[in-house]
Formats: structure tokens, C-alpha cells, sequence
């Protein structure tokens, strides 16, 4: 499976930003797709996710109420909607997927696309 993601960019505080992943390769072999991602320093963490099929989603609650992933099952895209962004949510957020739950309590996955840089100034 191959990953590609896109959308990053410069914002304010208070803006909105959608991230993009696309999804390519065998598609049997995966069903959680969602978002990671790293600030300078820190280790990577889990944002959110969704199940391949799209009725499941997860949230790290450090996004909840302001981040929406959502799937587009025809196009085989994973998109991250992120509002009301902060300086904290400054990292490279990186679109990754696995057989198997994606989330808080199993941040793991066994493909990863390139990371998107996601800066937000104050």
C-alpha cells in the first residue's frame, strides 16, 4: 500500500486546514487508515483515524471537537479536516494505515506515506 499525502501549510491561529491522503496498492491489506504526527523534539503521536469502510473513527483528544477525518471510498482518499488550529498543532502530520486498529491505545501502523508540514502561527 502506498500513501500519499498532501494539504500542509502555513496558517494562523484560529484557521482551518485540510490534509489529504491518497491511497494506492492492495486495499485487502488494510483497514484503519488515519494521521500521526511530530513536532520538533517530541515523538510521533497518534491524531485520528477511520476504518477503511468509514464507519469507525478515532480521536486523540488533544484534537476531539476540532478535527474531523473523514473517507472518500471512491476516490481512496483519507482526509483530515483540522479547525480552529493552534501553535501546538505545529508538527509534520503524516497519513499512515495497518490490518488492525489505529489509535490512542494502538499508535501503530504498518504503512506510512511522507510527511506534510502543518505550521500555525500566533
Amino acid at each position: 500500500v502506498q500513501l500519499q499525502a498532501s494539504g500542509g501549510g502555513l496558517v494562523q491561529a484560529g484557521d482551518s486546514l485540510r490534509l489529504s491522503c491518497a491511497a494506492s496498492g492492495d486495499f485487502f491489506s488494510i483497514s484503519h487508515i488515519g494521521w500521526f504526527r511530530q513536532a520538533p523534539g517530541k515523538e510521533r503521536d497518534f491524531v485520528a483515524s477511520i476504518t477503511w469502510t468509514g464507519v469507525i473513527k478515532y480521536y486523540a483528544s488533544s484534537v476531539k471537537g476540532r478535527f474531523t477525518i473523514s473517507r472518500d471510498i471512491d476516490n481512496n482518499t483519507a482526509d483530515l479536516q483540522m479547525s480552529s488550529l493552534e501553535p501546538e498543532d505545529t508538527a509534520v502530520y503524516y497519513c499512515a494505515a495497518r490490518w488492525g486498529e489505529i489509535s490512542d491505545y494502538v499508535p501503530q501502523a504498518d504503512y506510512w506515506g511522507q510527511g506534510t508540514q502543518v505550521t500555525v502561527s500566533s
